[in-house]
């Protein structure tokens, strides 16, 4: 499974890129090398990056199902508890 960006993001990506080089190297790189950049992380660092992230969503999701006896649990046969001492 490939990542696939939308166009806007990438073009945003792109920018932000340039502005770090900028901001942060002392250089001015273009279009192109931004975008040749932004295909390097997408496709050798962005699966690891999914791939935790899916992990996470994993422990969240499991965190919720064992959670779901206590924050669900209602007590059964109640009723003559709670009306008459029977």
């Amino acid at each position: 499974m490939s990542i696939n960006l939308p166009r806007d993001k990438e073009a945003k990506l792109i920018e932000s890129i340039k502005h770090y080089f900028e901001e942060n190297m002392d250089s001015d790189i273009g279009d192109l090398k931004a975008a040749l950049l932004l295909d390097y992380f997408v496709r050798e660092i962005g699966p690891s990056i999914y791939n935790q992230a899916i992990l996470d969503a994993q422990a969240v999701m499991a965190d919720k199902v064992n959670d779901l006896d206590s924050s669900c649990y209602q007590p059964e046969f109640t009723y003559w508890n709670e009306s008459s001492d029977i």
